[in-house]
């Protein structure tokens, strides 16, 4: 079985995930680091750049080939009006694409969930592109003041070849990723393209986490507890390795006390102490980390969560489009199908000895089922297409579900209840009720 994020029911294929720094993973949530990064890449470029054509003409006015220098000199020139063009619409075009980006990103967000503008921040194309962009337009400017009045062989200090040549480079690049920014920024406001990714991210998570899932372990009595003094804000991962070691170090264990997504505050505990002393605060420094909004770096149920927006978004009277609601369902469905046999519940994060550590509470069965069903199946009872769906969203989960050593069912079967129920209540007519109730994958095809 795979976590390859294939289709159906079973558990994609899994794959040896990359442990990912906290550092790197706030970088990629980030919008500046990209563009900067291609900022200093370009200027070393064209220092070298520079410094090979300073060579190159001086090595040619030393063998006397001034010939050769004021051919050089010609092709540069003819290059010149090319640049100069590249330099005074580079930052225009830049102004016009990420403008018309940005209303799309807008409109996607307005659309589908405000969840959504992540996906767009943490676009590789986008900030490949943007950095490309920028550095085009920068490069540009550095070669123009490389320019020269001097025409004469024998007195031209720099020629800038490499320089132009590399201009000309660039601007084919940007080309290039503009054909793919299109592409991707298109591919953002089509709904089944955005519940893809959401999934795919969700089962990166899963795949982080699967083989740390354990049952509840006897971690002995609590000796203390540390609370945050930092700002508030939403839990958006923590430092684990950093805590692993700290906890070994003292020969204790630490127990996260809110999960992540939780929002925290000044003062309230975030870390209890078992079996020992706690560790100085020195140690625990940049550990946990907070923001304004959640991420999937370590939160298991965020991708749910933003499934579940989707379909709500999709369900509301001012967009109802239930069709994308069942698409948001097969997602969600999906996975609580590879999660259905997990024990869930608790992390164990271990030292390289095999001793645990650091213990991170995570959403167990019934919250994930909780979360992906609860607040769609309150507006299904209106929506034929979305209660059939889930009828056999549910029926499947069922099949798959075991029963020992943990009873996975009684969840599932209390939300066909519910749905049931609901739909008794709602829909006045037998046969409209007997319609709606029926399990179909496709919701009515």
């Amino acid at each position: 079985m795979s976590h390859g994020y294939g289709y159906g029911f079973g558990r994609p294929r899994y794959r040896r995930p990359r442990a990912l720094s906290p550092l790197r993973e706030h970088l990629r949530d980030t919008f500046w680091f990209a563009p900067t990064a291609g900022l200093v890449t370009v200027a070393l470029l064209w220092w070298a750049a520079s410094s090979l054509d300073a060579a190159l003409i001086s090595a040619l006015q030393e063998d006397g080939a001034y010939d050769e220098v004021g051919e050089l000199v010609g092709i540069t020139e003819d290059a010149k009006t090319i640049i100069t063009t590249v330099s005074s619409a580079m930052m225009t075009f830049i102004g016009v694409v990420f403008s018309i980006s940005l209303v799309a990103v807008q409109m996607a967000s307005g659309q589908f969930s405000p969840r959504v503008v992540r996906i767009f921040v943490r676009s590789r194309i986008t900030k490949l592109t943007f950095a490309v962009f920028l550095a085009t337009f920068v490069l540009s400017l550095l070669v123009m003041a490389e320019y020269e009045s001097e025409t004469d062989p024998r007195l031209v200090v720099s020629v800038p070849l490499v320089q132009s040549l590399l201009t000309m480079a660039m601007v084919g690049l940007s080309l290039l990723l503009f054909i793919a920014y299109v592409n991707s920024t298109l591919r953002l406001m089509r709904v089944s393209h955005v519940i893809d990714h959401i999934t795919h991210e969700s089962f990166w998570v899963l795949s982080r986490q699967e083989r740390k899932f354990a049952e509840e372990a006897e971690l002995g009595p609590e000796t203390g507890q540390i609370a945050h003094d930092g700002r508030a804000g939403v839990l958006r991962d923590v430092n684990i390795a950093r805590l692993v070691r700290a906890a070994r170090r003292r020969g204790v264990v630490l127990r996260l006390i809110p999960r992540i997504g939780d929002f925290v505050v000044p003062g309230t505990p975030v870390l209890a102490v078992h079996g020992g002393q706690a560790p100085p605060r020195s140690a625990l420094r940049y550990t946990v980390s907070v923001g304004v909004e959640r991420t999937f770096h370590q939160d298991l149920g965020f991708g749910l969560r933003q499934l579940a927006d989707i379909a709500l978004r999709a369900l509301s009277p001012a967009v109802h489009d239930p069709t994308t609601a069942v698409q948001a369902l097969d997602r969600i469905i999906q996975f609580l199908a590879a999660s259905v046999d997990l024990p869930l519940g608790a992390l164990h994060h271990r030292d390289r000895q095999g001793e645990v550590r650091l213990v991170q509470d995570v959403p167990g069965w019934v919250d994930l089922v909780d979360l992906g069903l609860t607040e769609i199946r309150g507006c299904a009872p209106g929506n034929p297409q979305v209660s059939r769906r889930m009828m056999a969203g549910i029926e499947d989960l069922l099949h798959l579900a075991p029963v020992d050593p943990v009873d996975r069912r009684r969840p599932l079967l209390r939300h066909r209840e519910l749905l049931v129920q609901a739909v008794e209540r709602t829909v006045p007519e037998a046969a409209d009720r007997e319609f709606a109730l029926l399990s179909d994958r496709q919701g009515i095809g």
